[in-house]
Order: C-alpha cells, then structure tokens, then sequence
C-alpha cells in the first residue's frame, strides 16, 4: 500500500456479450496468465450450460448466485495490548463482491466435474439455489463473526 496517496479505481470495460460490468469483473478473476479469451470461453459456455438445464436465464441465475454468496460480515485481526482479537467488521460492497468472486472461482476449480465448463456452471447453480461450497464458505464467516461478537467493542 502506498503512503503518498490511495490507489486509483480503474474503469472495467463491461463485457461484450451481455454489456455488465460485474461479469467483465469476473471473467478478470477467473483468468489465469492473461488468457482472456479462454477465461471468456469458459464463462460463455458455462451460462449456456446454466440456460440449457435450468430454463431460467442465466445472467439472472448468475448475478443471485453472487448474491447468496456475498458476505455482509468478516472477522479481522486487532492486536490489543499483547492480545490478538477477531474483530467482526461490516464489509465493504467492493470487498463483499471480490470475496463472493474469489469463493465461486477457487469452489469451481476444487469441483470433481471433467471440465472448468461443468465445474463452473455446477457452482453457480448451486450458489444459486443456496448450497455447494461458495454458499458454505460465506456461512462459516458469518459464524466466526458472530462467535466473536464479544469483541465487537475493539471495531476502529
């Protein structure tokens, strides 16, 4: 982090297919070594996979998936007086989304399905209907937050 000044907030392009900033951002998550062309591929066929079993529209299916899956609340560590406490903080709605992007993603890739295709359109589903990893991993730092309520007090 610099100390002279807060970092600039780049503009994301939105994506050419649906014009939404939000999957451009999340087909920049998912690239891997800057192939964004095979991020997009992957992310393409995965919604029209979604199309094809569920019947809803996907775009819609996609944006409820990260809604189930963003947290409202995270624990961060406070040192206080030789002590280390959970603190429960409220996240921020930039933060909340780069959390629920990250937790489909690395969801997706630990998937058993034979393609990135099937693993991903099968996490989004799930987040979708509240279930599978993502939606797990979301419910576990709600629960350490409110385990460490107590320390609530500490929050700067």
């Amino acid at each position: 982090m610099s100390r002279r000044r807060a970092a600039v907030k780049r503009d994301i392009n939105p994506d050419a297919k649906f014009g939404d900033v939000v999957v451009a951002k999340f087909m920049n998550c998912m690239m891997m070594q800057g192939k964004k062309s095979v991020s997009e591929n992957i992310f393409y066929a995965a919604l029209d996979k979604i199309q094809e079993k569920s019947g809803k529209n996907s775009i819609d299916l996609f944006h409820e998936a990260l809604s189930n899956v963003k947290p409202a609340l995270e624990v961060r560590s406070r040192r206080v007086g030789g002590a280390t406490y959970q603190v429960p903080t409220e996240v921020r709605p930039d933060r909340s989304q780069a959390l629920a992007f990250r937790w489909i993603i690395n969801a997706a890739r630990g998937r058993s399905e034979k393609t990135m295709i099937d693993r991903l359109s099968g996490e989004l589903m799930d987040a979708a209907n509240s279930r599978g990893s993502s939606v797990k991993k979301r419910e576990d730092t709600h629960k350490m937050a409110e385990a460490n309520r107590a320390f609530a007090h500490y929050r700067w």
